[in-house]
């Protein structure tokens, strides 16, 4: 039987991405949107879970509102493969039941993380992948955009500065393009959930998928333990299965969630990974933990104003 939590029990947290986020390199007028746009999408969705929004609903909204502004690397403004064009992926999962929904390498969805819900809705797959989920989205009526629209002028040039270094690029050079987005919820009836969309790395192979829709590194939820959204490098986010590792070590190991997000992320580092990631617990204020110079993230609960943070130094 579920218990009905007071208002006060519901919390909502997002990030997005980790990386170079310096504040000697961000113009001031920059970080006041960024800051003023984070905000904005918490206390909408907090008034979402006030008004009885289910956790995995509020979720995927706020990633939603991620995916469609193109200065984070989801939707329009993913991140570029070695051909010039975008490779998403995108996962949700629901704590009540541990049902998920994941897609990877789509090219149509306006939204992957809308496609990712009508994967999770329809029931008989956990994961979709290219052609075929391209494919499914437009079966389920999924709003699609031309493959220009998600592309970028920045993103581009990212691109190109990537190439001409033979390299893979995740970190940005330059302050105005971020990463990975994700939500993680806990509603008026104590569930969590949790959501990630990315873009992936600038000049990954085609056919590269990362953490972000698989189930366990980076996305996770399960209301008897944790909810958790990753942000990073996703090879080495995989390796440690992650999301997983900080549900293991609260679950079993009786860590508190901070100190298993921590933990987690120490594995990463030992594969020579780099990242962080928002987390939620059955009860208690949101976590934020990354080894990274910044990471875009906030949080907010009932009866307070939305904390917003991009640089390590704001604790």
């Amino acid at each position: 039987m579920t218990t009905r939590l007071s208002p006060d029990g519901i919390a909502l947290a997002l990030h997005g991405g980790a990386g170079r986020i310096l504040r000697d390199r961000m113009q001031p007028a920059r970080d006041a949107e960024l800051r003023a746009s984070v905000a904005r999408l918490l206390r909408n969705g907090l008034a979402r879970l006030e008004a009885g929004a289910a956790a995995l609903d509020a979720a995927q909204e706020v990633v939603a509102a991620l995916e469609d502004d193109p200065q984070f690397n989801a939707g329009r403004g993913s991140a570029l493969t070695s051909e010039g064009g975008v490779e998403m992926d995108a996962a949700l999962m629901d704590g009540r039941s541990r049902a998920a929904g994941a897609v990877a390498g789509v090219r149509e969805a306006r939204n992957p993380i809308a496609l990712a819900r009508a994967v999770l809705d329809d029931g008989r797959h956990v994961l979709l992948a290219g052609a075929g989920a391209d494919r499914f989205a437009r079966e389920r009526g999924i709003a699609l955009a031309e493959p220009a629209w998600f592309v970028t002028a920045e993103r581009l040039a990212e691109l190109e500065s990537a190439r001409s270094g033979g390299r893979l690029s995740l970190d940005r050079d330059e302050p105005g393009a971020f990463g990975t987005v994700g939500a993680v919820a806990r509603d008026i009836e104590g569930h969590l959930a949790a959501a990630t969309s990315t873009g992936g790395m600038t000049n990954q192979r085609p056919g590269r998928v990362g953490d972000t829709p698989l189930i366990g590194a980076g996305t996770w939820a399960d209301d008897a333990s944790c909810a958790v959204s990753a942000t990073g490098h996703g090879e080495a986010f995989i390796r440690a299965v992650f999301a997983h590792e900080v549900d293991a070590a609260v679950r079993l190991g009786a860590l508190s969630l901070r100190a298993a997000c921590e933990h987690a992320l120490a594995r990463v580092a030992a594969l020579g990974g780099a990242g962080g990631c928002i987390a939620l617990a059955p009860r208690g204020e949101p976590v934020a933990v990354f080894n990274t110079p910044g990471m875009v993230r906030g949080w907010i609960v009932p009866g307070h104003t939305p904390t917003v943070r991009l640089y390590g130094d704001e604790g």
